[in-house]
């Protein structure tokens, strides 16, 4: 809930800061997500190294007083745009510890032929929350600024840290790692690309990250250039697109058995592909509202299924290490989202959606071309 509201007020705050500018909701993306290249290894291995729900309970501590400090600077005024960037960097390093324990712990919860179900109602919890805080901010900015906003969503924060104290855990959960952290990080980084399997999931993460995901980040300008709404249009939009993710994660949570997953993945990153290019020309608020479900669903089922493979085809000891490597990829968001932003100053946001779209599709096609054997990964 936290994060679906926070990207929706900090995207609010960043165009009324910044006069609706694309460029600055990539500056704003870029400090959220950089820091996760070089934490996310560092949260791997605390993950390993450390009992993962009081790794979890940490990062969550500081981000409610990232949040409760920048929601007074909001309230009184004094809010600047560095503001945003610093908070944005502090709260991308929180998440990049948090992420890979709060993934690697689902494996100390169930057995691992249940492990797809279990990531996939993980994910429909946070894809749920995902539909309702876009919405419940969108509406709540138009009666209590976006500074109410986020002192609701550092009260998010601290509930979710008590939530998580009350997880126990059939295995135990870190504690069992030799050496020190940087060789804990190498000797992570050596094990995911030795792997052919390992090393083909890593690659196939390009695709939602250097494209795919633009999509949420550029949404805020598109929807402003094109439709012209205001913030509970907004919230509206992002609500679908997390209806999709949730139908997606809920429908792959049901399933008993998915064989040739990854064909699913390189298929789904197609459909992806061409979701994205529809969206980027709809003529109309309706036909927008239904790309943006298609493409939240795709986002979903891809996610949950790459978190899978990446958990089931990993040691034990190496899980929270191999998590964090897929969060690393999402850190590189910004080599694209920046460029993209630049671009979409010049061209439209409309059109550099619709080539993103185009590369995502070139990509899975590419990539399914060259590595055929990925296909049968179960």
């Amino acid at each position: 809930m936290a994060m679906g509201m926070q990207m929706m007020a900090r995207s609010w705050l960043v165009l009324r800061l910044s006069n609706d500018s694309p460029l600055a909701l990539s500056l704003v993306t870029i400090a959220f997500s950089l820091p996760m290249t070089f934490m996310s290894l560092i949260g791997g291995a605390l993950a390993d190294r450390f009992p993962k729900k009081y790794v979890i309970m940490s990062s969550q501590a500081v981000g409610a007083l990232v949040t409760l400090t920048l929601a007074t600077l909001d309230l009184t005024g004094l809010v600047r745009f560095w503001h945003l960037l610093a908070s944005g960097v502090l709260n991308g390093c929180m998440m990049a510890i948090n992420v890979p324990s709060r993934h690697a712990i689902i494996a100390d919860i169930v057995p691992q032929n249940s492990l797809m179900n279990a990531i996939s109602l993980n994910n429909s919890g946070m894809n749920l929350t995902r539909v309702l805080g876009p919405a419940f901010a969108g509406l709540l900015i138009v009666y209590f600024n976006t500074a109410g906003v986020f002192y609701l969503i550092a009260a998010c924060y601290i509930f979710s840290m008590l939530s998580v104290a009350r997880i126990r855990t059939k295995k135990s959960s870190g504690g069992h790692v030799q050496g020190g952290m940087i060789q804990n990080i190498f000797a992570g980084l050596k094990y995911a690309f030795s792997d052919p399997t390992l090393r083909g999931l890593s690659l196939t993460l390009i695709m939602p990250v250097f494209f795919g995901f633009t999509i949420m980040f550029l949404l805020p300008a598109w929807a402003r250039e094109v439709l012209d709404v205001q913030s509970d249009g907004l919230g509206l939009l992002m609500m679908f697109m997390g209806m999709g993710s949730l139908t997606g994660s809920l429908g792959l949570a049901a399933l008993r058995s998915f064989n040739r997953r990854g064909t699913w993945i390189l298929v789904n990153g197609m459909l992806w592909g061409v979701a994205m290019a529809l969206f980027s020309k709809a003529p109309s608020y309706a036909l927008a509202l239904s790309c943006l479900f298609f493409m939240g669903l795709l986002s979903a089922i891809f996610m949950s299924l790459h978190m899978t493979l990446l958990q089931t085809y990993s040691a034990d000891e190496m899980r929270g290490r191999i998590t964090s490597i897929g969060i690393m990829s999402f850190g590189a968001m910004p080599l694209s989202v920046l460029p993209f932003g630049a671009i979409a100053e010049r061209i439209g946001t409309s059109n550099t959606l619709f080539l993103c779209g185009l590369m995502l599709l070139a990509f899975a096609l590419i990539f399914t071309a060259v590595n055929s054997k990925f296909l049968r990964i179960n």
